[in-house]
């Protein structure tokens, strides 16, 4: 079967379904933010009118469009960009506060190769937000009576319940760099996949021990409950490399592989 989804050699890309096996409708709407695009694929209740499921994807938009505002490091007037200039303190506000928050306990869980604080110009936790932002996003598509959907940007994406024909969503992950390599191919009905390199991107990272980018020739792909979770271990391992993959597998359920630049994927499962 055909996959639902495709992540690697350039921005995610997912396949167009003229309906739903389930007798409801499918709706894919793309999103761009300062800092990422995003594609919502959702599969109605049959119930469900073109008018709410409108509404449905309106929510999930405004929550993506609200974090951006909140914490883009590329919006000057954010409380990210703020706390960049020094005119914030991290614990000056709860949501803020919070999201620093995290972003220290992922430092803490990846022995400091996920840091936030060590990107040029200062905190940017975009590689933990933008996961956030979709988890959120995700929540107001739950909350409108949709159990099956898909959220994706770049190579990070997270779903629930089934594709519109019905079965799980199938994932592909093709390879970075070969083409001509059969993608990998994931089929999930409840989960988030982060990854870091899988589009070929080089020089996106920096090494937080180093403070210099990372050069390597490498993709990390981390699987788990929680894509802002998942998403922030997909950098740190990118990072890290061989290292990271004693990380996993977590108690939580995350693992993980990491395709080398000599083309072998290792893995902690």
């Amino acid at each position: 079967m055909r996959p639902d989804l495709r992540l690697g050699s350039g921005s995610a890309t997912t396949l167009a379904h003229p309906a739903a096996a389930n007798g409801g409708l499918v709706a894919h709407h793309n999103v761009q933010t300062s800092t990422a695009g995003f594609t919502l694929t959702l599969v109605s209740p049959a119930a469900m009118s073109r008018k709410e499921l409108a509404a449905a994807i309106a929510d999930a938009v405004a929550e993506l469009r609200a974090i951006d505002f909140a914490y883009s490091p590329l919006r000057e007037a954010s409380l990210v960009a703020r706390l960049r200039r020094g005119e914030v303190a991290p614990d000056a506000y709860a949501p803020l506060a919070d999201l620093v928050a995290r972003c220290d306990a992922m430092r803490a869980a990846t022995d400091g190769w996920f840091d936030a604080w060590s990107a040029p110009g200062g905190f940017d936790p975009s590689a933990l937000v933008k996961g956030w932002a979709m988890e959120r996003a995700a929540a107001r598509v739950r909350a409108a009576g949709i159990t099956d959907y898909a959220v994706a940007s770049g190579g990070d994406l997270t779903v629930r319940g089934n594709a519109p024909h019905g079965g799980p969503w199938i994932v592909a992950v093709h390879h970075p760099y070969d083409a001509r390599r059969k993608p990998v191919q994931l089929e999930l009905t409840s989960g988030a996949i982060g990854t870091s390199g899988v589009t070929g991107r080089r020089g996106h990272v920096v090494d937080p021990h180093r403070a210099t980018p990372v050069d390597e020739i490498r993709a990390a792909t981390v699987m788990g409950p929680d894509l802002a979770v998942a998403d922030a271990y997909a950098t740190a391992l990118y990072a890290a490399g061989d290292a990271g993959l004693a990380w996993f597998p977590t108690a939580e359920g995350y693992t993980a592989s990491l395709l080398q630049e000599e083309y072998a994927t290792r893995g902690a499962v």
